[in-house]
């Protein structure tokens, strides 16, 4: 006679294109952790400077957009030149590392997804917080340039009432990135051309994301096809609120989360399908 066995794990298929067992990533929140730590610590392992880096690569970046497009005359919507940069810098650099990482889970993690079984999505979340690290340490940096700029005389006023919505951008950039991510990871899968697509992709999403320039340079329909990009309309917001220039717009905002929300879900949908067969395309 055959006995019962009572089994640990049991791994199912997915009965629906929307599922996601959230309960079960959180099972394995002890594996998050680890990759979290194996992602900041591997980075910097082997480096004379550290985590140094974090700091180095944002102030380069920007003294070079600084010079570079301070040549040109180019608006900063009236903010310090230095701050504007800085302040695009330090929250794409979050949505693009995320992006880059999220991009190549499927491929980059094959060998263990062979061998082991957890939720996939532990992967993609594991980038999601470790850049989150990443970017409490640059806002460090960030601070410390605008209370100079701040108490330095400068045109700027903090909008206090809306000082709150900082983390919620945060959440929406972290969650567009961790959407397109996880899109790229699934089309990549079968299509290798995806991988260089997404680099191009990358460098002209920061052109259009009021990154180094500000959406009022641009009027009419084509402001208004920019500000449709949940990145710009967020770093646009995030400037108004910590100087008071910029374009905070409810309506551009509610827009952004309703595109970030239809997207993810779309992601989902593909990678879903796609993780029922690529360890055999892979």
């Amino acid at each position: 006679m055959q006995q019962k066995q009572d089994w640990d794990i049991i791994v199912r298929p997915h009965n629906s294109l929307f599922s996601i067992n959230l309960r079960e990533v959180w099972t394995y929140k002890d594996l998050i952790f680890l990759l979290v730590k194996r992602d900041i610590t591997s980075v910097y392992k082997q480096t004379i400077l550290g985590p140094l880096w974090m700091f180095i690569q944002p102030i380069f970046a920007t003294l070079i957009y600084t010079f570079t497009f301070g040549q040109a005359n180019l608006s900063t919507d009236g903010i310090p030149a230095l701050l504007f940069y800085l302040i695009g810098q330090t929250f794409w650099n979050y949505f693009s590392e995320c992006l880059n990482k999220t991009s190549v889970t499927f491929t980059a993690n094959a060998a263990v997804f062979g061998k082991v079984y957890f939720p996939r999505l532990v992967m993609p979340f594991s980038v999601i917080i470790s850049n989150l690290v990443k970017l409490g340490i640059q806002l460090l940096l960030l601070m410390i340039v605008f209370c100079y700029f701040y108490f330095s005389g400068s045109s700027m006023e903090i909008q206090w009432a809306y000082l709150s919505l900082i983390p919620f951008f945060i959440v929406l950039l972290g969650i567009f990135s961790l959407s397109l991510g996880i899109l790229f990871s699934s089309l990549t899968t079968k299509y290798r051309d995806f991988t260089f697509l997404l680099g191009f992709a990358i460098q002209l999403l920061m052109f259009l994301s009021c990154v180094v320039f500000p959406a009022s340079m641009f009027k009419g329909v084509t402001n208004k096809i920019m500000m449709c990009n949940p990145v710009a309309s967020s770093l646009e917001a995030i400037k108004f609120i910590l100087t008071g220039h910029g374009i905070f717009s409810m309506h551009y905002i509610l827009g952004g989360i309703i595109l970030t929300i239809v997207l993810f879900l779309f992601s989902l949908i593909v990678f879903n399908k796609t993780e029922k067969s690529f360890m055999d395309t892979v």
